[in-house]
């Protein structure tokens, strides 16, 4: 997919030196993948406190055999 998008010249060769990228292409892209994990670490993060659990619960009855 090819998209035309206007960036600041200037971050982009910052990107390039940070990154050792060699292509403006290779650092739009590693950088969507890192945006793209970010969001993805946020959204599990979100769940803490949300889910209830049983505090009674024995996980070990579980592995004793009939």
């Amino acid at each position: 997919m090819s998209i035309n998008i206007p960036i600041d010249e200037a971050l982009i060769q910052e990107a390039l030196a940070v990154a050792n990228q060699q292509t403006e292409r290779d650092v739009v892209e590693d950088a969507l993948r890192e945006y793209i994990q970010r969001r993805k670490q946020r959204m599990i993060l979100d769940l803490f406190g949300t889910i209830d659990y049983d505090a009674d619960y024995n996980y070990k009855q579980q592995r004793q055999q009939p």
